[in-house]
């Protein structure tokens, strides 16, 4: 029996982040991207999140190789945990690769890693599959789309894209190449769906130039810009900003020093010679002469933003009459951490700049007309949406809809799910892992749902902690119970309270006849705190035999 197709994504389905994706035919593996996912709101002390790829741990010697279609760090922040268990070949462009090799140096992988250069146009076998390298517009350079060809037949990876007439870098998607790879016979369709549910055509990068120029001629004093640290055409453009209006940029934060650095290195980053000086230098000057580019743009609070706005910033503090420019959208599920982050750099004097009130960002993803465009131009026989919400991937479904893909040859499916394929059918197959893997400070999966949740409890509702002083022999109390509080109530106004709630945990110990003490005290609590508070704090009871 002839081998199946399969496709197997691991993230990125269900949600914007963590991508994630396998090819797989008989004993070979192809990944493409390793990306994370920042946080919610809701997921306190969690640093990032990156996809569950415990289904590829028995399998490293299938895996042949590794293909990531762009810089960003969706697609490329979880290699570096990847490549500690799956060592395979890393293929890449060269801007790419310039920003996989700093994070690899970073995390002391960089020796051990086998990373290949591609350019756009190249054709690579690896493993059964012959990779085809396209360019495609996005927001950032160096990004390429995929045409993996395969023993059952042709897969198109759209990777991120948009439609681009006017790109900034002046290279313009290669339409030739989605033409030929229909007059071939497309398979399948992988398509990024995160602004299918937008009407019409996402605007050129070139916008962002027209709308720096008006924050420039305005801005009384400082400029401060906020993006991604990837985002090296974002930093091209605020150079090229600087040169045309006579002022001096530096760069803050370490990623985006490094990542500047490496462009600079291989040509992807142009600046004349002492438009860039270094910080304490640029704080030297004039304010009408300066601008700082940073990151930040999420409005984390351990990021220079952040800091600025809570005024915890070291390196620099924000003055009035600043404009801060915040050059990037914010990710789905930080709109609170953004909107809070602008009222507060208002209150500390400062103008801020963000889109809607000028585009001093677009998206790098295509619209609803852009998408069906691409369908048109490829026109595969099945169609998978990727690379978006639930939402995003049944509306991009309904789009292929519209332009002649039959529902029966359309799949919507979640992390996990396998997708099978022989030339003239789609199955879906079993389930696999495809959940969140938690990383929190040096600990990576360590961190599940349960312990999310006590965090939330912690942070809701706080913690009262009662100590129980018990004779070893007899299992009696010797004293009465001390109850120490945080986070819950104010203690000193809340002397009654906890009066009665000492009596409580002491009828509840001696009930308990010297077995189970501490869980019979802290499930009679936790019932009185919400009789009467209507709160539910963590309650621990700890017991001293003396």
């Amino acid at each position: 029996m002839a081998n199946k197709l399969r496709i197997i994504p691991i993230g990125g389905l269900g949600e914007v982040g963590k991508n994630m994706m396998v090819i797989e035919y008989g004993r070979n593996a192809l990944i493409i991207d390793a990306g994370l996912m920042f946080p919610e709101n809701d997921m306190l002390g969690i640093d990032y999140i990156i996809p569950d790829y415990s289904y590829l741990r028995d399998k490293a010697d299938m895996i042949r190789g590794i293909v990531v279609t762009h810089g960003h760090e969706d697609h490329t922040g979880a290699i570096r945990h990847v490549l500690a268990e799956l060592n395979a070949p890393i293929y890449a462009t060269p801007l790419t690769r310039g920003l996989l090799e700093v994070k690899l140096r970073d995390a002391k992988l960089f020796d051990k890693a086998t990373l290949n250069t591609v350019q756009a146009g190249d054709n690579v076998n690896i493993g059964p599959f012959n990779v085809e390298f396209y360019h495609a517009c996005h927001s950032i350079p160096d990004n390429v789309g995929l045409g993996i060809t395969t023993p059952v037949g042709l897969i198109v990876h759209s990777g991120d894209f948009k439609i681009d007439h006017t790109p900034v870098d002046g290279k313009l998607t290669d339409f030739s190449k989605l033409g030929e790879f229909a007059s071939r016979g497309v398979l399948v369709l992988l398509s990024d769906s995160t602004n299918s549910t937008k009407p019409g055509w996402t605007p050129s990068e070139s916008v962002v130039d027209g709308a720096f120029d008006q924050v420039f001629r305005q801005a009384p004093g400082r400029i401060i810009v906020a993006t991604f640290a990837s985002l090296i055409s974002r930093i091209q453009q605020v150079v090229n900003a600087c040169a045309r209006h006579n002022r001096k940029m530096t760069l803050v934060g370490t990623s985006m020093v490094e990542n500047a650095k490496m462009a600079q290195k291989l040509g992807y980053l142009e600046a004349p010679d002492g438009l860039i000086v270094p910080l304490d230098q640029a704080l030297k000057m004039p304010a009408k002469k300066v601008v700082i580019m940073t990151t930040g743009s999420q409005g984390e609070p351990s990021a220079i933003v952040g800091r600025l706005s809570m005024g915890r910033n070291r390196s620099f503090e924000l003055i009035e009459g600043d404009t801060v420019v915040l050059s990037a959208h914010p990710i789905p599920g930080n709109e609170e951490t953004v909107a809070r982050t602008i009222n507060r750099l208002f209150q500390r004097g400062a103008n801020v700049i963000y889109d809607p009130i000028l585009p001093v960002h677009v998206s790098g993803h295509a619209s609803a007309e852009e998408q069906k465009l691409l369908i048109n131009l490829v026109r595969p026989k099945f169609f998978v949406p990727v690379h978006g919400e639930l939402r995003q991937l049944n509306q991009h479904a309904a789009l292929a809809r519209e332009v002649g893909i039959p529902a029966e040859n359309i799949a919507i499916i979640e992390n996990g799910t396998v997708l099978e394929f022989t030339e003239n059918e789609m199955n879906v197959g079993e389930r696999v892992p495809g959940g969140y893997v938690y990383v929190d400070g040096t600990g990576v999966g360590d961190i599940g749902p349960a312990v999310l949740r006590e965090r939330e409890n912690l942070a809701r509702d706080g913690f009262v902690v009662v100590n129980l002083q018990v004779n070893r022999q007899t299992g009696k109390l010797v004293d009465k119970p001390m109850i120490l509080s945080k986070g819950f109530v104010f203690v000193r106004d809340s002397e009654e309270l906890f009066s009665v709630a000492a009596r409580k945990a002491e009828a509840a110990a001696m009930s308990a006849n010297g077995k189970g003490i501490a869980r019979s005290v802290e499930e009679k609590l936790s019932e009185f705190f919400y009789s009467e508070m209507k709160s539910r704090p963590m309650v621990f009871a700890l017991v001293n035999e003396v």
